[in-house]
């Protein structure tokens, strides 16, 4: 019984300095310029959230670019290809934290996105709602050599929602 309460106590004063961990994410997203939306898959997550400290947290995690569903097989297949993100050689999806600040009642997360093996910056923004973190950016999917339209740098806008689980 002793070592049930050492345990126990371990773990709360884990969880006070260290924060929460992420146990699960629903990740989903829109490509603006087409309307179409589509979810990925695949997240596994080192990340610690320290809402009261926040420049303590670290927030990072990989999805698996094989997992992109868009609700056409067709386009999914295609997506997965060479041509796009060419998942045989580019299997994960990769975000980590720079910078972690609160802005009023939102989380601010700099950090680095590797896709098809290149890395840009990105901001996410996220705010909580009870046991979640609910978060979105806006990237530029030719950023990272996956241009779907030819038409510029603006007609490959891609908005990222995240909904990602606390435990």
């Amino acid at each position: 019984m002793k070592n049930i309460i050492v345990l126990f106590l371990l773990f709360a004063i884990q969880q006070q300095v260290y924060g929460q961990q992420i146990a699960n994410a629903n990740i989903s997203f829109t490509f603006v310029a087409r309307d179409v939306d589509g979810t990925i898959d695949g997240f596994s997550s080192t990340s610690t959230v320290d809402w009261d400290t926040p420049e303590n947290s670290v927030i990072e995690g990989t999805v698996l670019s094989e997992t992109i569903k868009t609700g056409n097989f067709l386009r999914d297949w295609s997506l997965r290809g060479s041509k796009y993100f060419n998942a045989d050689e580019h299997p994960k999806i990769s975000f980590k934290s720079t910078t972690v600040k609160r802005e009023n009642n939102a989380l601010l997360v700099n950090g680095n996105l590797t896709l098809k093996g290149i890395t840009k910056p990105i901001t996410i923004r996220f705010t909580k709602n009870g046991k979640k973190l609910l978060g979105s950016t806006t990237l530029f999917s030719s950023d990272f050599d996956i241009t779907i339209l030819k038409k510029g740098r603006e007609s490959n806008k891609v908005r990222v929602q995240f909904n990602l689980e606390l435990q």
